[in-house]
């Protein structure tokens, strides 16, 4: 405690530090005799990182001490000048022309997938041409080609893809889109499939503790999805998509300029799957009948003049899934112990806005405000068990960012607010809670520009039912020599576990569910509470001339308390509050290497190890693979003066054995081993790009056909209690194979 104090003391002490900037204008003589002004005019102190850029108005404000003495102003196409400075009046100064330079065009080959060697974080920016490289249709098929994520199916039934990053399951990763919360709650299940790939502009991906500005929740991670933004997007797109597995995905975005300000956007996706497959001839759908409509209006506003930029976006989601038996007829067998059938139904309506306001005279500081408001509604039915749920929630966040003293030193702090309202309804129980947050927050950054930057972070909240709590979070970059990045980083997470939404697998089996109350304010549970710690290295290369880069990230999350799913009754499933410790190690070591030119290879191995002291001892994680080997290649014809080019990529995974959940007795009743066999995919696609309007792509997925045997016990007899298709760990429906069109008009 007394060093949380010493730290809450040091933050303070650094916001009361004064600022006083040196004002000044830049301009230049037009060719007739006027003096005009010059933007984007670099200003800074010679000797030092502190400076500035100038406004539209050519307005700068340069912070300032009286060691500061020469003043360095450039502008492309102009001499140079350094000016010595003597005292703090404002500066009207003109720049004179150089000589008139020949253009030079320069070209550059952007990776699709990179790591900064600049930021604290040890964050990786995912762009559009990594999620071209994959049949992206929805957010949860945007990491087929990340090997620090792995994509599995939750259950033999809803065809739904659940994420997991350093060992554990998305619930412990903050998914936010634009950095405002998005799939959590309600949407856990399910919401990663709510967001169309094409709506996705880039994905960041932090690994161990996050931001405080974006919450508490935070415990292995944070996933970042940047939507198109109106301004920059293609004035009509259209994606057309359709796969040999039954599905058909139609998406059309249409952006509209209203005014030299305001630009707006309508996006339309819609997906249909109506074709019936058993290809493992146990009479079940390998996949589910489902039809979804998602509509997004975004508006978008930039005054740059005034330093104003603002989006609003409203959106409506209706999406519906039909599982089970293939006999199943919803209208006649609802309700029947003859006929196994499921439906999963599902509307949604966002509406979210963001402002931001940048100082013209004080570029280094800004204020933004963040509102989101959804209505998650989902009725839905698992044979003879029905699972509701209702939740409501608000979400606001206030921020100021600025500098103190000068550019090297930056701090953000502000005040957030979340209140989640939920209504479930269990086989035959309600549960209704309602969650009310209020948080403040702290963020200091200091960064040398060079080898060292440093980023600690502290947030004070208060909840109705979590308590009042700190979260202290710290990143730490420190670059020895060129091209080598350390990183290290440790920081706090808690969240309320949502057992029923986020394991609704549960429900499609014949389990009994058992909670064990221990008095706590969440379903009797009390909230789950973990460190992570994490240290990791990067280093860039050149081999034969050729860029290349391999790193190596360690980290460790440690609970200090968590509510325990316990799968390992073949007859039943508990939620219990930890008692004894859990643990989840991840090492990844990962390279990256250009070959030739536009031919690129990336490798990575990544070892798991996540136990947990059960009821009935320690055990390692089910349905989790130790082992994990990775190979992407990707290869690009050069670009033609039409536009034209060819692009190939392919994506090999290994895993290794996974652990059934159960004793060997249980497992061996049922057929199964204590460890499922490894098993290869190979996934490849071809695009063909005929101009910067219109290309086409074919692909195939799990090329070398693998298959789960008897994903579902008891199909046979499904209203038995040997039912239970949640032990998953192969893909169920074999090998699929796709094609597509693109079309962009400007």
């Amino acid at each position: 405690m007394k060093n949380i104090i010493s730290t809450i003391v040091l933050f303070i002490s650094v916001v009361s530090f004064s600022q006083n900037p040196l004002k000044g204008r830049i301009l230049h003589i037009n060719d007739s005799g006027i003096e005009e002004s010059v933007q984007g005019a670099s200003v800074y102190w010679l000797g030092t990182t502190i400076g500035v850029f100038t406004d539209e108005k050519g307005r700068f404000a340069v912070p300032y001490k009286k060691e500061y003495k020469k003043l360095v102003i450039s502008f492309v196409g102009f001499r140079t000048d350094t000016l010595l400075i003597n005292k703090n009046d404002y500066l009207k100064h003109v720049l004179r022309e150089e000589s008139v330079l020949k253009e030079v065009e320069l070209s550059i080959e952007k990776e699709s997938t990179r790591r900064s060697f600049f930021e604290a974080q040890n964050v990786m920016n995912v762009g559009s041409a990594e999620l071209l490289k994959a049949a992206c249709c929805n957010l949860s098929e945007s990491f087929e080609t990340n090997p620090s994520i792995d994509v599995n199916f939750s259950d033999a039934l809803t065809g739904a893809k659940q994420i997991q990053m350093l060992g554990l399951k998305s619930p412990y990763l903050l998914i936010t889109q634009e950095n405002i919360p998005s799939i959590r709650g309600a949407s856990q299940a399910f919401g990663l499939t709510f967001t169309p790939g094409t709506w996705v502009e880039s994905i960041q991906i932090t690994k161990g503790a996050g931001s405080v500005v974006n919450g508490f929740e935070s415990i292995s991670g944070q996933i970042n999805a940047e939507l198109v933004k109106p301004y920059s997007d293609d004035k009509l797109f259209v994606n057309f998509y359709g796969a040999l597995g039954g599905r058909l995905e139609l998406n059309t975005h249409v952006n509209q300029k209203v005014s030299d300000k305001w630009q707006t956007g309508i996006y339309i996706h819609g997906n249909h799957r109506g074709q019936v497959f058993d290809r493992n001839n146990d009479g079940f759908l390998d996949n589910p009948l489902a039809d979804q409509i998602n509509i997004m209006n975004r508006w978008q506003y930039t005054d740059p003049r005034k330093g104003w930029v603002s989006f609003v976006n409203l959106r409506y989601l209706n999406d519906r899934k039909q599982m089970g038996e293939l006999d199943f007829n919803f209208k006649k067998d609802r309700g029947s112990s003859e006929v196994w059938g499921s439906e999963i139904k599902t509307s949604r309506f966002d509406l979210s806005t963001k402002l931001g306001y940048v100082f013209p005279e004080l570029p280094f500081q800004k204020v933004s405000f963040q509102l989101a408001y959804s209505d998650h509604n989902q009725k839905s039915f698992f044979g003879l068990r029905d699972y509701t749920i209702n939740h409501k929630s608000f979400y606001g966040n206030g921020l100021f960012s600025s500098v103190i003293g000068d550019t090297r030193h930056k701090f953000k702090t502000g005040v957030s607010f979340l209140y989640d309202n939920y209504s479930e309804f269990v086989i035959n129980e309600e549960f209704n809670r309602r969650e009310e947050g209020f948080g403040v927050f702290f963020e200091y950054a200091y960064d040398d520009n060079d080898s060292f930057s440093f980023t600690a972070g502290l947030r004070l909240d208060t909840h109705n039912l979590l308590g009042t709590f700190l979260t202290p979070r710290v990143h730490i970059r420190y670059t020895p020599w060129a091209k080598g990045v350390f990183r290290t980083s440790f920081g706090r997470g808690i969240r309320s576990a949502n057992i029923f939404a986020e394991n609704q697998q549960l429900f499609a089996s014949s389990r009994t569910i058992n909670v064990q109350s221990e008095g706590g304010k969440v379903y009797g549970l009390n909230p789950e509470v973990a460190w992570n710690y994490g240290i990791s290295f990067l280093q860039g290369y050149k081999l034969f001339n050729r860029k290349g880069s391999v790193s190596v990230d360690y980290y460790q999350t440690t609970f200090q308390n968590k509510v325990v799913v316990d799968w390992e009754d073949s007859n039943a499933i508990s939620f219990y509050n930890l008692k004894g410790e859990s643990q989840a190690q991840s090492l990844q070591i990962e390279v990256n290497q250009n070959l030739i030119s536009y031919f690129n290879i990336r490798l990575a191995y990544r070892l798991n190890d996540v136990t947990t002291d059960y009821n009935s001892g320690r055990l390692s994680k089910p349905l989790l693979a130790r082992d994990r080997f990775f190979t992407s290649l990707s290869y690009e014809t050069p670009l033609k003066k039409s536009g034209a080019k060819w692009k190939f990529d392919t994506t090999y995974n290994w895993l290794g054995g996974q652990r059934l959940p159960g004793n060997q007795e249980s497992l061996l009743d049922r057929g199964l081993d204590q460890y499922s066999q490894s098993y290869s995919t190979l996934n490849a696609q071809i695009t063909k790009v005929f101009s910067g309007s219109f290309e086409v792509y074919v692909g195939a997925e799990n090329i070398t056909d693998v298959r789960q045997k008897n994903p579902i016990l008891g199909s046979d007899n499904p209203f038995m209690d040997n039912f239970d298709t949640t032990i998953v760990y192969a893909p169920i429906f074999g090998s699929n194979y796709y094609a597509g069109l693109r079309f962009k008009l400007n």
